[in-house]
């Protein structure tokens, strides 16, 4: 399990396809406000934040994304790659209005650890998404 504690940058990654209808206004609501896939990280605690796509599928031009990130965070600021985290929006990891979970979603994440960072899942839950999940109407197969 990831400390949230032990981080100060959070790399939200988001699904290219849903981002072209979705603004992303939920997964930085819950980040504001710690819900979702963000309870753990403390409201005190300052957090800098980037927002990105996976870059299309299959996801691989995410990873020259994350690595071009931590090498500028390096340079400019001296900060290294353990103080920086992925999360991987709720629109890539969970079955959804936009569609079922990314079929790539074990390559990201392999692509994220090989890159030298920490992933988490999750970032807005929905509460009509939860409920069509509990009713069986999301399962996960597109």
């Amino acid at each position: 399990m990831v400390d949230p504690n032990a981080k100060d940058y959070v790399a939200v990654v988001q699904c290219d396809l849903a981002r072209q209808r979705c603004s992303g206004y939920g997964c930085e609501k819950a980040f504001f406000d710690r819900t979702g896939g963000f309870a753990a990280y403390p409201k005190e605690k300052p957090y800098r934040t980037l927002y990105m796509t996976c870059g299309g599928c299959c996801g691989q031009g995410m990873q020259r994304l994350l690595t071009d990130l931590t090498r500028r965070l390096k340079k400019e600021e001296s900060m290294p790659k353990e103080r920086v985290v992925v999360q991987l929006a709720s629109c890539i990891t969970r079955d959804n209005f936009h569609s079922p979970p990314c079929p790539h979603l074990e390559l990201l994440k392999n692509l994220i650890t090989r890159a030298g960072l920490d992933v988490c899942d999750d970032t807005f839950i929905d509460e009509i998404s939860e409920k069509r999940r509990r009713e069986g109407r999301y399962t996960g197969d597109g």
